[in-house]
């Protein structure tokens, strides 16, 4: 997948201009803000259980090391295998090397964010082997050329009416007076072609929602039911994961799966939430003969220790981007990579560079809503600050924002000569402003007033105001 990060503000403002995914969007604050406070409001102990993810999530990180030697110690002794990968190259030529030893030409997906981190699908198809993304908005965005919009709701971009669109160019082996005017005949469809390419698969690759380092198990949390059957049905099993999602114990992971479902969709708990341990035994009725689990550090272990160490601690909710009016007004693919949203801005600089991704951090109004509802309670506004303050030190912010924060501290600390500046510079912008009271260009503003107007300053300034405040205090 090619980084389009740096090209944020492009990006956003093509986004801005796409009437069709406006429109589309307007389903994110619609379909999951209301959904996510109702199921919090029902569950008395729901703020308890998120002080208690956040400190399970804590202690897991602090013993890293430990909890994945034994992590791999009970996948070995279940009878499966545990393959580290430093980079996304080395991920790719794990899963290639176990297709080729199969001799596989087909292989089915469930929905997985490290497997788009890695780019596995153009690099399988490079190697001559199908992937076939089998949840149904990957699905769609598979048939449509695209990355996912959304972490949970990787088509939330794409209106009923360009599904029905993109089935009858690709389903043409389908009648074409069938009908598609309904979201369940769009479902059945895709249920019906994709059927018989769960059961030619050679190899079934999903991701981890965590593994517990007490068993050797691996879970996946879906709202249908093509997981299981990706990761049943073939021969071989590859749980592609990154290190971050090893969690202690079964006890542990229950506390986390009662906030993750209420955070993501509102529900109280997914409609699958499946635990996978080793290949199948001799007494089961089905499952793959291999098991492999790979695990990915790609640029996680730099962020233990740091400043950027909660971040770790994600369990991939899409809470954060649900309630971002940053996300709700440009959508994913304005991110430039496969982390959208606030969690985004914060993980992609972490593993692309602030060289990539320090636009990101910068895309935020700093309201909080993504701390506020974050399940694991993670510090996303004062990380995104960090960043920042990383950009400016490398010296990669424009000349223009630079001088201009220089030239605002000088005058930040002459309080006398900040406050006579900003008398005068506040009835300089209203005589400016006029009648209209607002302003479609100010001086040195022109990054804002570009693309909408900026209100007049009224009244007093907030010193005055503040000094008032103070009298009679003491």
């Amino acid at each position: 997948m090619k980084i389009t990060t740096p090209e944020f503000k492009s990006n956003a403002v093509e986004a801005l201009k796409n009437q069709t995914l406006q429109k589309a969007l307007s389903h994110v604050e619609e379909g999951f803000i209301d959904k996510r406070q109702m199921a919090a409001d029902a569950l008395p102990e729901f703020e308890t259980l998120r002080d208690n993810a956040r400190d399970i999530k804590n202690h897991t990180l602090s013993h890293l090391d430990l909890y994945l030697e034994a992590y791999e110690e009970k996948v070995i002794e279940s009878g499966g295998h545990v393959h580290w990968a430093q980079t996304a190259e080395d991920a790719r030529n794990i899963v290639l090397d176990i297709c080729r030893k199969v001799g596989a030409k087909t292989v089915t997906k469930g929905k997985s964010m490290i497997s788009e981190e890695i780019g596995i699908n153009d690099f399988l198809e490079g190697e001559g082997i199908e992937p076939i993304e089998t949840d149904l908005g990957e699905y769609i965005i598979q048939l449509r050329n695209e990355a996912p919009s959304h972490i949970i709701a990787p088509a939330v971009h794409v209106l009923k009416e360009q599904v029905e669109e993109d089935f009858r160019a690709t389903h043409t082996h389908l009648p074409e007076d069938r009908n598609l005017e309904e979201p369940e005949t769009l479902l059945d469809e895709a249920r019906t072609v994709l059927r018989q390419k769960f059961l030619d698969a050679d190899v079934g690759i999903t991701g981890a929602n965590f593994l517990i380092a007490e068993t050797g198990t691996s879970i996946i949390v879906t709202n249908e039911g093509n997981g299981d059957l990706t990761q049943t049905l073939p021969k071989v099993h590859i749980v592609l994961a990154s290190l971050e999602k090893i969690t202690p114990t079964l006890e542990d992971v229950s506390q986390i799966l009662r906030v993750l479902a209420r955070s993501a969709t509102g529900q109280d708990m997914s409609v699958y939430t499946t635990f996978s341990t080793g290949p199948r035994r001799e007494s089961d009725v089905d499952g793959p003969e291999e098991y492999h689990v790979v695990l990915l550090d790609n640029g996680r272990t730099n962020m233990v220790g740091t400043e950027f160490q909660d971040m770790l601690r994600c369990i991939r909710c899409g809470a954060c981007m649900n309630h971002c009016p940053v996300y709700h007004a440009v959508g994913g693919h304005a991110y430039g990579w496969v982390y959208p949203g606030p969690m985004g801005a914060v993980l992609t600089p972490s593993l692309t560079g602030v060289d990539k991704g320090g636009q990101l951090p910068n895309a935020s109004t700093f309201c909080g809503r993504c701390e506020a509802v974050c399940p694991m309670r993670i510090p996303l506004p004062k990380m995104m600050r960090h960043w920042r303050e990383r950009e400016f030190e490398r010296n990669l912010n424009p000349t223009a924002q630079r001088f201009g924060l220089k030239f605002w501290a000088w005058f930040a600390k002459r309080p006398r000569l900040y406050g006579l500046g900003a008398k005068i510079a506040m009835r300089g912008l209203a005589i400016m402003a006029g009648s209209k009271g607002r302003l479609s260009f100010m001086p040195l503003g022109r990054g804002w007033t570009k693309y909408r107007d900026m209100p007049a300053p009224e009244g007093k300034t907030f010193q005055q105001m503040w000094a008032e405040k103070q009298v009679g205090k003491t």
